[in-house]
Parts: C-alpha cells; structure tokens; sequence
C-alpha cells in the first residue's frame, strides 16, 4: 500500500501518539501503553483511504456478508504489513527504547469469533479489499467474545475474555450512523464500530461493521435516587446481554431466546443501514435493491435477515408482497457449512412470538407461500410439509435460507455433493440452478508471510519476485527446487527455527518443555467428536503402552500438540479436553517415556496461538470422520507452510490430495460412500477385541490408569463407543472403526521422517507449491465472479 505523499514518517509522530495514550514518555511507557500509541498512529495512516474507500464502494454494487463471528487475530502487524512499515516502525519502536516484538505481544486477539467458519470470514475480508472488490462484513461487537479457558487439574474452566475492557484502537465508533432496533419487549440502540480491513499492494481499506447494543436511557434516574439501585439498571443490563459473550450457552430456554435476540439485532441494523446507503445513492425506489447490493449469509445465524427486510419493504417502505419477494430473492446468497443436522439452526415459535410477533407473522407467510408453490410444482403433502419453513413447532432457518437464496454453496468439492445427495437433496431436487461448490481458502498474508518470515523469503528469493503473496498459483512455478538438495536442506533448517521457537514461546506460555529436533504432530480445531481428537488421544494412549512394553527407544521421538475449546455446554466434548490432559499427565510424567513422547494442550487456543504452532508443524492431523467436515480451513493452513496432512478423504483433504499426489499426504479410514455398507455390519465390541491395542486402552479410561476426579466422564466415553450408554448408537463417528489403519498409518508417518530427512522435504516442498488452490483470494474471486457478479474497484 503506498502513502500519501505529505503523510509523515511513523518516526516523527510514534512518539506523541505515544506520550498522548499514556500520559509519559515513550521511553517509560508499558508495551501495552505504546501498542496503543503506534495503534493510533497506524489509524492515522489509514483513515484517509478509509473514507475514499467506503465512498467508492457505497456508489456501486457491493457485497454484505453477514456472519456471527468474525475471528480477526492481533491487527497491528497486519496493518503495518499491508502498510509496507514494518521495518520503518522497528526502527522507530526501537528509537523510543522498546522492541517492536514485545509490543505485538501487549496486543489481545480480537475475541470476535470460534471456529473456522469465523476464521474463513476474516480471511474472506482480508481476500476481497487485497483485491479491490467491495465487501463489506457485518457482525455484532461482543464484549468478552467465545470465552477465556483454562485449564484446572485438566477440565476446561471458561472465564470472561476480557479482550477490550481498556479500549481497542482499531475500531472507530460512529455514533451518528446508529439505527433503533424493536422486539416486542424492548427497544435497543444499534451502535456501529468499523474496524479498518488493510489490503495488501493496494490502496483500498475496507470495513468490518460491528453493532454494539445500547440502551436509550443509560439508567433509570428516578429509581436510582430512590436507592433502588439494582431497579435502575436492570434494562440497561438486559441490553447489553445482546453483545456480552459469542454463541450463549443455549441448552435452556432463555439462552435460546438471547442467540436469537443477538441474530435479529445484528442482522435489523444492518439492513438499516444497506436501504439507508442505497436510498442515499439511487432515491427513494427501491425497486433496485438488488441490483447494487448482494448479501451472503455465513452459516444460518443471519438468516433472520430475510424475514427482516421483507419487513422493512413491506410496512417501512411499503411496498406489495410480491415485488418485495422479488427483491429478497435476488438479494440474498447462502454459505452452508454443515452436514450435520444439529448444526442447521431451527427455533420454537414462541421464541419468535415472545420477540417480534410482526416478524413471525411475515415468516408464516413465507411458510404458506412456499406450501403453495411446491403444491403447484406437484410435490406431495409429506415432502412439502419436511421443506418448509415452520413446521412442528419449528422454524426452520436453513430452509428458509433454500427458499429464498438465489445461490446455495457448499464450501468443498465434497461437501458440496454430500448436500446435493443428502443434507439439501430435497431443495436440489427443486432448484438445481441454485447450488454450486465455493472450496474455502486462507489468505496467504497471515497464514504464510507474516507467521512464517523464514519461509516466505525463501519463497521470496526463489521466485525473485513477491508476487506469489496475491498470487499463490506462482508457487506452482517452484516445484522443480523438490530435486534441489541444497533448496531442501534450507526448507528443513527452517522449520527447525520454527520448531526452537514454538519451545521457547510455550516453555514460556505455559512452562512445558519440549524436544524440537521431535516431530511436531499437531490438530489444532473445535473440540467436536466428529472432529476426533478422541481417536489421535487413544492412539497416543496406546503409543504409551506400546512402549512401556517395547522400550522408550522403540519409537522416534515426538511431540503430540492440541489445540481447543469445547462449547460449555457440550459435556462430551469437555470431557475429551479433560481425557487429553489426563494423557498428558500420564506420558509427560512418565521419567523414561516422557524422554522420546511429550503432550501438550495449547491453553485458551486462538488466532496468535496459531500463527505459533502451524509454522512448526511436521504433521497435520485432519482425521473427522468422512463425510462429516464441511472443509477444513487448519489443513489449508498447515499445507501452505509444509506440514503433511494425516487425514480422512474429507473435507477439503480430498482436494489436497488431488493436488499433491497419494504420495505426498498419509491418508486412512473409510470413505463417504463406503460408510453406509460398513456400518450396516459393524459392531464395536468386535472392534474392541480384535484390534490391536483397543481393548488395553479403552480399559484404562475406567480401571484407574488414569483419573476424570470421581465425574464418570471416561466411563460415559468409552460407553459412547462400545455401547452408546444404552440410549444413543454406539460409536456414532467410527472411531474404533477406523483405529486400525489410523495406527497403522501414523506409525508409517513416524518411521518415514526419520528415515530420508530430504525424502520428507520434498514432500513438504510439493504441498507448499501445490497450496494457491486453497488460497481465500481464488475462492473471493470465485464468489465475486460466480455468484455476487461484482466489479474490481480501486480507489486510484
């Protein structure tokens, strides 16, 4: 991104941004006192483009993509990388007598997001200013985010993450572009926080809206001076519940009704604002609506949208019912992330009754309208009574998605089948037009150069160009150097930096010692049985006891990484997050074993840690059960900076693979379409007594090997596999299924990285060039072309 000409070196105004935030001088201020001074003074850097840019997109087609999480990282390297400062401000960081790497450290990860569907939304915005496509995010400013874990003799404990309690300078409040949201029960102040999204090699800065919830009376003044001081905040505090915590905890009633709540008031505000801009532009007909904006829908929690502006065309703008429906479906596009049916969101009707009866009201009419026109497309009363949108009590967001989405897409090659044949077949069956693949990617800004410097300037060097960082196909162009011997020595002497680094950040994080020169095995994911880290804890319990039989030498040293929080609501979940650290406790204690394998759970996983961990990885452990994971975005993470995927062909590893060859990735278990006839035979307790080493394992989760502190978790675990506790089946995710070749072939995977140290560079080598496919900036380009017909607009 290049400067104004007139706009002055970051030596000549760090220091007062800095005296300014901390009242001392430069020299005497904490790190977390200057991180905010060059903070404002890169905002500064930024705000004149900023405003060019929302000028320029605000005239001309954008696109609004509504998602509940948005999980953004630290922004100040971002920023001063995409500003081509970072030298620059080392050197004046250093000036001022500190080092610009404890200063990036005073920063918090921005507690906005999850999972990957919130990291995917990041990189999406990071992918479409690079290049100059007029996006916009749209989310809800949480106060504490998901939430802070740590670990108490090995149980997930969750505390407030208080991310921003002393400010946050990469968010500009805009008060006087506020909307008033209405529910039945009360009226909120929608207040937007725009945080600044830099590109790189261009000049465009994007944004990503946030809406904080405010009351319209601070407190009540008059029960306050009648000492009835809890009276006088109880509305305030009932508001502001809307933007406390991501994803509350929804297994009551009332935590239903706050997710929904926090949907309908993110989602009320920012079609506010898009019918407010488009009025602003192209005058009071709104016939044209859709003409200049697209809005995708992330996931079904912003599908309350389409009720919505149906609402504020028909009783705020007044329009008729069916040149209003015009516009709806020609308005809105819908991202699927699941194959899982827990996952597609449906909410009892007195929940919509209790918050906005008007909105209800226009949702059942949605509801007779589609009965209507499947009857007219002769469909039976059985299939058209599953499709619709409230049935049963229910309604059902993702069907309304389906109905009223001008595009369905799955987020890989076969997700996206897996929806068409199963999840969505019946919508398919309707609307095959609608559906399409969009496989996800990661931006190679974060995820290579700025958490792996070593690696991109070997990238960098090779191609005598930077190109690749906008264009990661150019690293397909590199492949020839996997004969290079010497090209490989420099990628393994890398990722051993890598790996002395990561023992020195978590010697230091959490006072765990471990062996660089070991493979570095890692899953770092959501905590889901799906997902099943449950399996790689099984097989590292048996490792264990393989080796107390065989000797501690009889295996090649290695280090087993995790990385996860469970919800706090999902028992199971947390009871895995409790089993892996009792494995933990177990291995590293050992005074023999601990010597070759070590165990580590990375605390409160997010963003930072990651750009930690994926540098260093050996091994990307991708090992859902088939059929199950939308995508992955961690196996796209960990390819690009040349870890080997051990994996399922799921998700987007089918993709990976067909990239990098059978020989370049370690693949087990069944397959998708073979799980169906396994599993009509399957029996788990045959399982448990013939395969090597499960019985041995499953029986030391309850015959006091190792401790769950008198919860009966383990025996509720290991129930879940043999026999599903009576009530549930037994081994839902095939765990004990696939434990064989799973063993079999990570035991392959650990002989083969010591036996050709160069053999396994090359390997390393083919992922890193074959990774542009997975890049955010081919699936944006994907997007703007295919679905949201968007034009590059660069602000110069």
């Amino acid at each position: 991104m290049s400067e104004n000409a007139h706009s002055p070196a970051l030596s000549e105004t760090l220091g007062g941004h800095v005296r300014a935030v901390s009242g001392s001088s430069p020299e005497t201020a904490t790190d977390r006192k200057f991180w905010f001074g060059l903070s404002h003074n890169v905002m500064e850097k930024l705000a004149d483009n900023w405003e060019k840019t929302t000028a320029a997109y605000e005239a001309t087609r954008q696109q609004h993509y509504f998602s509940a999480e948005f999980l953004m990282g630290r922004a100040l390297l971002n920023n001063l990388t995409n500003l081509g400062l970072v030298e620059e401000a080392e050197e004046a960081v250093r000036a001022n007598g500190h080092e610009l790497s404890d200063i990036l450290e005073a920063e918090n990860d921005a507690a906005l997001g999850n999972g990957g569907l919130g990291r995917l939304a990041a990189c999406f915005l990071d992918s479409a200013v690079t290049h100059d496509y007029p996006v916009t995010g749209y989310g809800l400013l949480y106060r504490y985010g998901l939430f802070r874990q740590e670990f108490r003799d090995g149980f997930q404990h969750e505390s407030p993450d208080a991310w921003k309690e002393d400010g946050y300078p990469f968010t500009v409040r805009r008060e006087n572009q506020q909307r008033i949201v209405r529910f039945d029960d009360m009226v909120v102040r929608a207040v937007p926080y725009d945080m600044p999204i830099s590109g790189y090699g261009t000049d465009n800065v994007g944004t990503l809206r946030l809406w904080k919830a405010e009351p319209l009376e601070e407190f009540d003044y008059e029960a306050f001076n009648s000492q009835r001081f809890t009276d006088a905040i109880v509305e305030r505090e009932r508001v502001m519940d809307l933007c406390r915590v991501l994803y509350p905890n929804d297994t009551t009633y009332a935590g239903k009704v706050l997710r929904v709540r926090q949907q309908y008031f993110f989602v009320s505000a920012s079609l506010q604002a898009m019918i407010d801009n488009y009025i602003a532009h192209h005058g009071e007909d709104l016939t044209d609506f859709a003409k200049y904006n697209s809005i995708q829908l992330n996931d079904t929690h912003p599908v309350l949208a389409i009720p919505e502006l149906m609402r504020l065309l028909l009783d705020e703008h007044k329009m008729g019912w069916e040149d209003a429906w015009k516009i709806v479906s020609a308005t809105f596009a819908y991202t699927n992330h699941t194959v899982l049916a827990e996952a597609l969101e449906q909410w009892n009707c007195s929940i919509f009754q209790q918050l906005f009866g008007r909105v209800f009201e226009i949702t059942v009419e949605i509801d007779r309208r589609f009965r209507e026109e499947m009857r007219a497309l002769g469909l039976d009363e059985g299939r058209i009574n599953y499709m619709s949108p409230v049935h049963d009590g229910n309604v059902h967001m993702a069907w309304i998605a389906c109905y009223a989405a001008y595009s369905i897409n799955g987020v890989a090659a076969l997700h996206t089948e897996i929806i068409k044949a199963e999840t969505l077949k019946e919508w398919y069956g309707v609307w095959p037009e609608k559906f399409n693949n969009k496989t996800n990617g990661v931006t190679p800004r974060r995820w290579l150069k700025m958490c792996n410097p070593r690696l991109a300037d070997l990238l960098t060097k090779l191609s005598e160009s930077d190109a690749w960082v906008t264009d990661l196909d150019e690293l397909k162009q590199l492949r020839p150097f996997s004969s290079d011997d010497e090209v490989m020595q420099a990628l393994l002497d890398i990722k051993e930096a890598n790996k002395a680094d990561f023992a020195a950040w978590i010697k230091n994080r959490q006072g765990i010692e471990v062996d660089p020169h070991s493979i570095f095995d890692v899953q770092i994911k959501r905590l889901h049985e799906y997902k099943r880290q449950l399996m790689n804890a099984l097989y590292i319990l048996d490792l264990y006891f393989r080796m107390k039989e065989e000797g501690a030498d009889s295996v090649p040293p290695r280090t087993f990484i995790f990385g996860a929080k469970a919800a706090p609501g999902y028992v199971r979940a947390k009871a895995i997050i409790k089993l892996i650290n009792a494995i933990a406790d177990l291995v590293n204690n050992d005074p023999e074993i601990s010597k070759v394998l070590h165990v580590v759970f990375v605390e409160n996983y997010n963003v930072s840690p990651a750009e930690h961990i994926i540098p260093a990885a050996d091994v990307s452990e991708q090992i859902s059960t088939a059929g199950k994971e939308a995508s992955g975005t961690s196996n796209m993470k960990f390819m690009m900076n040349g870890a080997l995927t051990l994996g399922t062909l799921d998700g987007a590893n089918v993709e990976i693979l067909d990239s990098v060859g059978d020989e370049n990735a370690y693949i087990f278990g069944a397959k998708n379409e073979e799980l169906p006839e396994l599993r009509a035979h399957y029996n788990p307790q045959h399982a448990y007594e013939t395969v090597p080493g499960l019985k041995r394992v499953l029986d030391a989760l309850v015959d006091g090997t190792l401790s769950d502190g008198n919860t009966g978790m383990f025996h509720d675990l290991r129930s879940s596999l043999l026999d599903g506790g009576g009530w549930e089946t037994p081994d839902v995710y095939y765990v004990l299924g696939d434990f064989a070749d799973y063993r079999a072939t990570r035991d392959r995977m650990a002989a083969d990285y010591f036996a050709d140290r160069l053999a396994w560079a090359r390997m390393c080598w083919v992922n890193i060039c074959e990774s542009g496919r997975f890049s955010s900036d081919r699936t944006i380009g994907d997007y703007a072309r295919e679905v949201w017909k968007l034009e590059q607009t660069p602000i110069k």
